[in-house]
């Protein structure tokens, strides 16, 4: 803008001193002296035009360089903020990675705690007394006294008499009181009889029926009395405990199979 001013201002000159050569030169009205003035203050002009116009333009590439100073200034600065973000997205990914980490590894440790409080509760539990049904009856057994009935019993159920009737002799002295203690005799009886040991099955069935005349296993406790006289040949005694039997249970199965019995004996 400034250098066509310049352009103009100069050309707008050149045309005044050719008109005013032309002029003078057809009408005469201009000496040599106010000619050279009128060139002098036009040269004047043209320079001061000049001037301006150098000084606009000087002023226009200051701004210019201040504008790109500042473009320049606003991109490092969008370069810097660039860096930043791609750094925090960076930290962000660090984080989330951490995070999913936290969080499988609370998980497993939950799992954890999960299953030894399972294990711990299942050992307190083994430590608690049980409840236990047994022939009828409802009563709590200690873990060790329920594991030692058990254990007693699977000898007897594999058909080791001399095992079963160790472990059950030993359960009736170590647990006097014990709820087990009425069947743990009626079994134990049954040990002995296997054992061919009559007289000592005698002791332990009639001291089952004398605890507890009303056991469910009473009536077959008489008939194993029988059943052991029997063995021993003494059927008076096999007699009178199958009538005592009859008597005393008379709508037991006992009963009837000790009355079939009683009619075979002899004597």
């Amino acid at each position: 803008m400034a250098l066509q001013m310049v352009q103009r201002a100069r050309t707008t000159a050149l045309a005044v001193l050719l008109a005013l050569a032309g002029h003078g030169a057809q009408a005469g009205l201009f000496d040599d002296e106010e000619a050279r003035k009128a060139i002098l203050d036009l040269r004047a002009r043209i320079q001061a035009s000049d001037d301006n116009a150098q000084a606009k333009l000087a002023d226009q590439g200051k701004a210019q360089a201040a504008l790109m100073e500042q473009v320049g200034a606003l991109r490092r600065s969008l370069l810097d903020l660039n860096a930043q973000l791609e750094a925090q997205r960076a930290d962000n990914a660090r984080l989330r990675g951490t995070q999913e980490q936290l969080a499988r590894d609370v998980a497993d440790l939950q799992r954890l705690l999960k299953d030894v409080s399972k294990g711990m509760d299942d050992r307190l539990r083994l430590l608690e007394p049980q409840k236990v049904t047994l022939d009828g009856k409802d009563f709590s057994a200690e873990p060790d006294e329920r594991r030692a009935h058990d254990a007693a019993m699977a000898a007897l159920r594999s058909g080791d008499f001399d095992k079963a009737a160790v472990a059950l002799a030993a359960f009736v002295q170590r647990y006097p009181v014990s709820g087990y203690l009425d069947s743990v005799r009626f079994w134990l009886g049954n040990a002995l009889y296997g054992q061919k040991n009559y007289k000592e099955a005698i002791n332990v069935f009639r001291a089952m029926v004398t605890a507890s005349p009303n056991h469910p296993r009473t009536p077959e406790a008489l008939l194993a009395v029988a059943n052991c006289q029997i063995e021993m040949k003494d059927t008076r005694a096999a007699r009178k405990t199958l009538e005592d039997l009859m008597k005393a249970h008379p709508a037991s199965e006992a009963a009837a199979a000790g009355k079939e019995r009683l009619g075979t004996l002899k004597g």
